[in-house]
């Protein structure tokens, strides 16, 4: 398990809308821009072998949200031309402080990991979980939007796994994500989750109310 002493003060970042990691999750990505492929062979070289995670602001400033997620790369395979599909296996939140100036080609930051000490512990749980109520919802969610999931895997997962699961992978825009990531708990990021998905149902696809 990584100390926060043991966490480097720069890191590269890949900035990548929608794409949501949490601590102890696990996201798949496809390498293929040469930058990143070169990141990722830096990346490689390292002890730490983190990557930082984080969303690009909605409006056309050019620049990031303030958190982010590093994950180690645990796993990559290489495709016949020369892409990679590499895993990321979420260890904790950052506050990206400083753009670093320099000759890469990808973004690098300096970092603050304070503050997110508990990302570093034990699987989070949720005493208050009321699953069945959560499963209604999320089976009425899974209706509107025509999505569907194996449900018998997701009712015996355990708290952690289902809420940080269905909140990188459900189809919120940036902005949700984002709350999502800086949810301080897995309890609030539980409410975060249902009051989006609410949300959600009760307005259409252009945002307008839809009438019950």
């Amino acid at each position: 398990m990584i100390n926060e002493a043991d966490l480097p003060d720069r890191i590269p970042v890949f900035p990548l809308p929608g794409a949501l990691l949490l601590p102890r999750a696990k996201l798949p990505l496809h390498i293929f821009e040469p930058r990143y492929l070169a990141m990722l062979d830096d990346t490689l070289k390292t002890s730490h072998r983190l990557i930082g995670m984080i969303q690009p602001r909605e409006d056309e400033s050019g620049t990031f949200s303030a958190i982010g997620c590093a994950g180690r790369v645990t796993g990559f395979s290489e495709t016949e031309d020369g892409r990679y599909m590499i895993t990321l296996n979420g260890v904790s939140r950052f506050r990206m402080s400083t753009q670093i100036e320099g000759f890469t080609p990808y973004i690098r930051a300096e970092v603050d990991w304070s503050g997110f000490a508990r990302d570093l512990g034990t699987v989070e749980q949720d005493p208050n979980f009321r699953r069945e109520a959560f499963l209604g919802l999320l089976e009425r969610f899974f209706e509107a939007r025509g999505l569907s999931t194996d449900w018998e895997s997701l009712k015996d997962a355990e708290d952690e796994l289902m809420i940080n699961s269905l909140s990188m992978l459900l189809p919120f825009d940036t902005g949700d994500k984002q709350a999502l990531l800086e949810a301080p708990s897995l309890v609030d990021r539980r409410e975060t989750l249902s009051a989006l998905m609410e949300f959600a149902l009760h307005t259409g696809e252009d945002g307008s109310e839809v009438l019950q």
